[in-house]
């Protein structure tokens, strides 16, 4: 049995959606899972989806499982890790798209955009980063501003023009990656839909 499909069915056979596998110099076998996702069926759902995490517990889970099988098999690799997609985590089918459709993600196209943004965008741009939308045309696209952010304390004058927002379409077979883009807030976790203020 190949190693993909080993992985894929213990992964899914104790209930995990299989992210990807990397194998590294030395013998390292990386393996990255999350939890399966159900699409939302109301607002308050989605709150409280939007809190589960992988756990320690969970890749620990995964790994003793893990390594019986690969022995089994006979798979040769001298150390195995798993672990958590992180806050980066690489999209990497329709199903992902989905998943995190309204948030920010990091893009690079296979080819440059040439002609296609209509002079906007320098020609030989590949990598973008903006907020995943699904498109009118049922694609994808990327909507983003080329606006500089503010910095803490900076007063914007109200008579400002803002910068405005740009789209690019795309399919998944004209991307090289996609990621969610790693934004970190420190300033705590702000109040979800359906919880009291």
């Amino acid at each position: 049995m190949a190693l993909q499909q080993i992985v894929e069915q213990t992964v899914a056979g104790l209930g995990y959606d299989l992210v990807e596998i990397e194998r590294s110099a030395g013998g390292l076998l990386r393996i990255t899972i999350d939890l399966v996702w159900v699409p939302p069926t109301d607002e308050v759902s989605a709150a409280v989806g939007a809190e589960q995490f992988i756990t320690v517990e969970d890749c620990e889970k995964v790994t003793r499982q893990l390594q019986f099988a690969l022995e089994v098999e006979g798979v040769d690799y001298t150390r195995l890790e798993v672990s958590s997609p992180g806050i980066d985590r690489l999209l990497r089918n329709e199903a992902d798209f989905k998943r995190f459709e309204g948030e920010v993600i990091d893009i690079t196209l296979k080819q440059p955009m040439g002609a296609a943004a209509g002079g906007q965008v320098h020609a030989n741009r590949k990598k973008f980063r903006g907020t995943l939308e699904h498109a009118d045309s049922g694609g994808w696209q990327i909507v983003w501003s080329d606006e500089p952010p503010v910095k803490p304390g900076q007063r914007i004058s109200k008579k400002r023009v803002p910068a405005p927002l740009q789209a690019l379409g795309f399919t998944l077979d004209e991307l090289r990656e996609a990621r969610l883009a790693p934004i970190v807030d420190f300033k705590g976790r702000g109040t979800k839909p359906g919880e009291p203020g």
